[in-house]
């Protein structure tokens, strides 16, 4: 999903916790899906009785642009479900369902011919935007255009595929794919051309990026101006540095429960800038609903025990990690790259996180429970298939035989507690391996641009990957591949900008295995993890879990493994 911005967990988990944790689901399901596929059972009928109310999240910091097919952090990838929509959405259910992917925008699942490679839908009829204007198929063609228009930070790797991507993806700003997505205005139909079969493309087509705008939408990044909307709630309001407002959208009318339910808040007011430690206190006054940050350290022990039954803990397939710019000195140095990865004492960050309870030490890009996962641990002392204890003197041995000490090291994190405390440890640990290493903590709402963007030469970074749908490809090919390395661009996912002519080609070898033997190209992609941890552009960190802290005003908490809690079907008192 990615959102790669996301909160930190509560640390040091209790009993009460645990038993929390114990009652949901667990991570040996986590990402197993067997495909993208519609499904006959729908989610429970809207309970008119629970409609109403405003429902109130906090933050400490905004997640920067508000435009869907540019915003990639989960922060806004969560709000987006109950106001945008794409030809196809994840079922809007809790839990394993939640993977499954179903008819929005179109009425059906799309007709799928010429050997996967052409997909035919049949779009509803009557939907409206939030301004008031018809959904044509014109709207659709243009929101695919727009996808390459805005240099949206999936083109390259999700959509590139489609036919005349490659010419959308030179010249962004003269992009029209009249070959590879047509409209048909007299018979409702939009049908989308691809280069090759893509069995994950129904994925790719359920995700924010994807969704569609109105035709006259801004051919650039529409920043902290709200796009028309055509799910329950609009935007009436968005100050990155105070608050977004979500309103009804007036002309909104439930279609399809399973893809698009009816929201109950009639508001949804998201304020920012508060310190972490009176938004526990609000949440826990019922003065704030739910807070999207992690928790301090000082209250974890009342959350833990007199407010447990309001904690709810979830498994994640996820990982926190450290970005290395293999085009940077130190870091364009291999034996460099491989001592920080020595390095790191991983239970070290899982103390840091929030504990054993809340987070496993990680080895690889691909975390446990998720197509193409093998258990492999490159960089452990003593070797092995799981992470036992960091290797320091091997570390500094790597270091002195890359001539790379005394050379300066920036590290960029987030500047909330968890992350900037990660951030103070690996500063830490690189003065011990002979580098000057400095921090640098920046606001959540401008540090995932901002480390992906070569311009500003981030040496190390901090960050985290959340999937966007179960498929191994979501991990390596959309952080490591070359398709994803963009110079100069603030939509550069591949912050490492690692870009290996080898490693690709396996990346594309796998991919074209998945079209007809999905068992053979999971196994593909778990050599390819193994392959990129050995060129170590990044350091695997931390496997996390999730918790939820809503207050008593809240009913109907559900968590979609795919989007996380689902704001639009919280009942408020």
């Amino acid at each position: 999903m990615s959102r790669t911005s996301r909160r930190g967990a509560l640390a040091a988990a209790t009993v009460a916790l645990a038993l929390t944790a114990a009652a949901c689901s667990s991570s040996s399901d986590s990402g197993s899906s067997s495909g993208p596929s519609s499904s006959s059972s729908g989610s429970s009928a809207f309970q008119a009785q629970h409609k109403g109310g405003t429902l109130k999240l906090v933050a400490h910091a905004a997640a920067g642009s508000f435009d869907p097919q540019v915003n990639y952090t989960l922060q806004y990838w969560q709000l987006f479900q109950s106001m945008y929509d794409g030809l196809l959405a994840f079922k809007k259910v809790d839990g394993q369902e939640s993977f499954t992917v179903v008819p929005d925008l179109a009425t059906a699942m799309p007709k799928v011919t010429n050997g996967g490679k052409t997909y035919t839908f049949t779009l509803r009829k009557g939907i409206t935007f939030s301004n008031g204007k018809a959904l044509t198929t014109d709207d659709v063609v243009a929101s695919f255009q727009r996808i390459f228009k805005v240099s949206s930070p999936t083109a390259g790797t999700f959509y590139n595929g489609i036919v005349g991507a490659d010419a959308c993806l030179k010249t962004p700003a003269s992009c029209a794919l009249p070959q590879g997505v047509i409209g048909d205005a007299k018979a409702n139909t939009v049908t989308i051309n691809l280069t090759a079969a893509d069995p994950e493309f129904e994925y790719k087509l359920a995700v924010p990026h994807a969704v569609v705008v109105p035709k006259d939408s801004p051919t650039k990044d529409a920043g902290t101006k709200p796009l028309p909307s055509t799910g329950p709630y609009m935007a009436a309001s968005y100050d990155p540095n105070r608050a977004l407002k979500l309103v009804r959208n007036p002309h909104f009318k439930e279609w399809s429960r399973q893809a698009e339910p009816q929201g109950y808040p009639d508001a949804i007011d998201y304020t920012f800038g508060q310190t972490v430690e009176s938004e526990v206190t609000a949440i826990e006054n019922g003065q704030a609903d739910w807070m999207y940050d992690a928790p301090p350290a000082d209250r974890l022990n009342e959350i833990g025990t007199k407010y447990a039954s309001r904690a709810h803990v979830n498994p994640l397939t996820a990982f926190w990690y450290a970005t290395l710019n293999v085009n940077m000195a130190p870091f364009n140095n291999k034996l460099a790259r491989q001592a920080i990865n020595w390095a790191v004492d991983r239970s070290a960050v899982v103390r840091l996180y929030g504990g054993t309870n809340l987070a496993s030490p990680a080895c690889t890009v691909l975390p446990p429970g998720f197509p193409g996962h093998v258990e492999s641990c490159a960089y452990t002392k003593g070797g092995g298939t799981t992470w036992k204890a960091a290797d320091l003197a091997k570390a500094k041995e790597l270091v002195k035989q890359s001539g790379t000490a005394g050379q300066e090291v920036g590290i960029v994190t987030q500047d909330d507690d968890v992350n900037k405390s990660i951030g103070q440890y690996l500063q830490s640990l690189l003065t011990q391996l002979g580098y000057k290493a400095t921090l640098k903590p920046l606001s959540g709402n401008i540090q995932f641009t901002y480390i992906q963007n070569t311009k500003n030469k981030v040496q190390l970074a901090l960050t985290s990957w959340y999937q966007d749908y179960p498929a191994a490809s979501d991990f390596l090919n959309v952080l490591l591949s070359c398709a994803s390395y963009h110079p100069g661009s603030d939509s550069s996912i591949n912050i490492s900008g690692f870009c290996d002519k080898g490693v690709d080609a396996k990346m594309q070898a796998a991919l074209k295995t998945s079209q007809t033997d999905k068992a053979s190209a999971d196994k593909q992609w778990g050599a390819v993890d193994q392959t990129v941890m050995a060129q170590s552009p990044v350091v695997p960190l931390i496997n996390p879990k999730m918790i939820d802290f809503t207050s008593t005003r809240v009913g109907n908490y559900q968590f979609s493994k795919q989007f996380y809690m689902l704001v639009g079907q919280l009942w408020v008192k």
